[in-house]
């Protein structure tokens, strides 16, 4: 694997948490806080339209992808397992070499992770996929089943040294992607990031033209990303420079509005009432935090939801996520997903 640089990174940034093959903290409440355990480090989160399920995707131990009923909070892993299905569409996904091998599958680190609505129920789900193809794997959801089926159907392997954090789908079909960290740099490249300094983007890919870099997008850290609703304007999270910035798309001269969080913004998603909630890690050790905030998409102003101290039971916040009247917040780190009431 090329990916080392990436976890060895995020392995120093919280206090020890649970993991697979360990003993991990009891799956009992802390405070107000509830948890979904049986998780191998939920990094991404995204809600499966109807409100019923929750897929997560899985940064370490054997990987995957992961559907979790809201209702009763079970989890069962939906790929890959001895019945998933592979269906190659070639014609979208021209570049694709074809489905994962089983050593592919046995270790599938999954970790970005987005949901574009479709018909009938049937949707497409894309994941940020590390192991022997830094790539983005392309599945169809199924959620007139109970638990929906996901089945594979195509991939975009990047480039090398491009190290993959988030995948979105793009209005006029393709996806986006971002280039957090370089595969195989340094300790001194991963601090220069950490203290600021762009070294990564976002990349296209379309049918038929493969990977284009999206112009006036270098980051430091370039992590979580969203699309305003007209497809205008990419919301980006960059992790290195603690900050989030707003990207015009398809205009000459590029426009770009930069907010400064405060954190080490990861992921960022839609709420409900038409903000942008942005989680991240805060502090430094030993007094860290998982951090969510609403950014309001016009005016950038900033609101503080959620400053929750790390401790044995969950940290390391990466993604905050509405369900009904509940914040659920993934993590790089441990075997569940946290839940906050929604204040």
């Amino acid at each position: 694997m090329k990916v080392f640089a990436l976890f060895g990174l995020l392995g120093v940034l919280a206090v020890p948490l649970g993991v697979p093959g360990q003993t991990n903290p009891p799956c009992t409440p802390a405070g107000e806080v509830q948890f979904v355990c049986g998780q191998q480090s939920p990094e991404d989160l995204v809600e499966v339209p109807g409100g019923e399920w929750i897929v997560a995707s899985s940064f370490a131990g054997s990987g995957g992808i992961r559907l979790i009923n809201v209702r009763d909070r079970t989890s069962v892993l939906a790929y890959p397992t001895a019945t998933s299905k592979d269906r190659l569409d070639a014609k979208t996904y021209d570049s694709c070499p074809g489905p994962p091998d089983a050593a592919e599958k046995a270790k599938f680190a999954t970790h970005g992770l987005y949901l574009h609505t479709g018909r009938n129920s049937t949707h497409t789900l894309y994941a940020v996929h590390h192991g022997n193809r830094e790539s983005i794997e392309v599945f169809e959801l199924d959620a007139r089943t109970k638990p929906p089926s996901v089945t594979w159907i195509g991939c975009a392997v990047a480039a090398d040294p491009i190290g993959l954090n988030s995948v979105l789908a793009l209005p006029d079909g393709g996806f986006v992607a971002t280039n957090f960290l370089a595969r195989g740099v340094d300790a001194e490249a991963r601090n220069k990031m950490m203290a600021g300094e762009n070294n990564g983007e976002l990349w296209e890919w379309h049918t038929g033209k493969g990977w284009t870099k999206v112009p006036g997008s270098e980051a430091a850290g370039a992590n979580g990303l969203e699309l305003s609703k007209d497809g205008k304007w990419f919301y980006v999270a960059a992790w290195g420079s603690q900050s989030l910035f707003r990207l015009s798309r398809g205009v000459t001269p590029v426009k770009r509005d930069v907010v400064p969080l405060g954190f080490r913004v990861d992921n960022i998603r839609w709420a409900p009432d038409g903000s942008i909630f942005a989680a991240g890690q805060g502090g430094t050790p030993p007094n860290q935090t998982s951090n969510v905030v609403k950014v309001d998409p016009n005016t950038l102003k900033v609101q503080e939801i959620i400053r929750h101290p790390n401790s044995n039971e969950f940290g390391a916040g990466t993604v905050a996520i509405q369900v009904g009247k509940e914040i659920w917040m993934g993590s790089f780190r441990g075997d569940r997903i946290a839940i906050f009431p929604a204040k």
